[in-house]
């Protein structure tokens, strides 16, 4: 008796094995390889420009190209991951990796083209056009938002002249690059066909950034995990990407964005993504700055988005100096 149980055991632990080993097979896909995202208007000039299978706008501060991931019919984990060095830049600018929504009859590349954003209300959104949705329009999907670091990798090596006489003690030296990663699994959706995929870098020099970014899926190998039926409505970016005013308006008021949420849906959620940068001296890196979420007049969340352990992350930072007069 003894024996068989132990046979019996011995196999459901061998099929859970099994099972969990399919379960965690990930597949990986790159979208951009060792790709330089700068702003040089001599050699992406103003439009679209066609460089083989990736698209370049604003001058070189957009990289776009199309991404087919297979079809899922189960749950499936998906998982973004950025590794970023600069190619020169020393500064840290912001950056969005996002995807333009299928069922978007204008995106960005029209506005490339030179085709306009739809007028927004004035009375909420001033003349900030592009951030909310209109007639045929929706606005970008961010997969990831990003500060890149002052000059990781291109600073990095030990005796470089302007990071080897910064390096603070506490440090053994400049990391080679920075690596971001994030589950993206609530965006399934949007990849259920071919869609455009990009990279956006606020950078404005000729040197710019150069920047890997891989898409991991990993299907449910179970049969009974059958893929959740899911959508993403995309309400508001404030990211500048291309032809828009800087969103400044959150120095003067509150936003609102109108939406409905159908009788029938179920465990509703809203992704909000900040990156408590920006403003110049007066701006939300330099101070804190309360972010506050409402429904309906009623605060529903609330958060700063304030660090104090900086220094942890010096390492990333060769070409970084620091402030010798108070800036706020």
């Amino acid at each position: 008796m003894t024996n068989k149980t132990t046979f019996i055991l011995f196999i459901a632990l061998s099929i859970a094995h099994i099972l969990n080993a399919q379960q965690n097979k990930t597949n990986t896909r790159s979208v951009f390889s060792k790709t330089v995202i700068n702003f040089d208007p001599s050699t992406h000039p103003d439009g679209l420009n066609d460089n083989d299978s990736i698209i370049y706008i604003g001058n070189g501060r957009i990289a776009l190209t199309k991404v087919k991931l297979p079809h899922f019919n189960r749950n499936t984990q998906l998982t973004a991951k950025i590794a970023l060095v600069s190619n020169g830049d020393p500064w840290d600018k912001s950056g969005s990796c996002f995807i333009i929504p299928n069922d978007s009859e204008l995106n960005m590349l029209d506005i490339a083209r030179g085709e306009k954003y739809p007028i927004v209300d004035s009375t909420l959104h001033e003349n900030l056009t592009g951030i909310v949705q209109g007639i045929g329009y929706k606005p970008t999907v961010e997969i990831m938002r990003f500060m890149t670091p002052f000059g990781v990798g291109h600073y990095s090596a030990d005796d470089n002249e302007l990071s080897s006489k910064r390096k603070p003690v506490y440090i053994d030296g400049w990391a080679e690059n920075i690596v971001w990663e994030e589950d993206i699994s609530d965006l399934l959706p949007l990849f259920e066909d071919e869609v455009y995929v990009g990279v956006f870098i606020d950078t404005w020099t000729k040197d710019g950034y150069i920047v890997d970014l891989d898409i991991t899926y990993n299907e449910s190998s179970l049969p009974c995990d059958t893929k959740t039926d899911r959508h993403v409505e995309p309400l508001i970016n404030t990211v500048y990407y291309i032809g828009q005013k800087h969103p400044d308006i959150f120095a003067r008021r509150d936003v609102d964005v109108e939406f409905a949420i159908p009788k029938e849906a179920k465990n509703i959620r809203l992704k909000y993504i900040t990156t408590g940068h920006g403003g110049h001296s007066g701006g939300d890196e330099f101070r804190p700055q309360e972010n506050i979420l409402s429904i309906n007049g009623e605060e529903v969340y609330s958060f700063t988005p304030w660090r104090t352990d900086c220094a942890s992350f010096r390492r990333f930072n060769p070409s970084t100096g620091v402030w010798l007069s108070k800036r706020t």
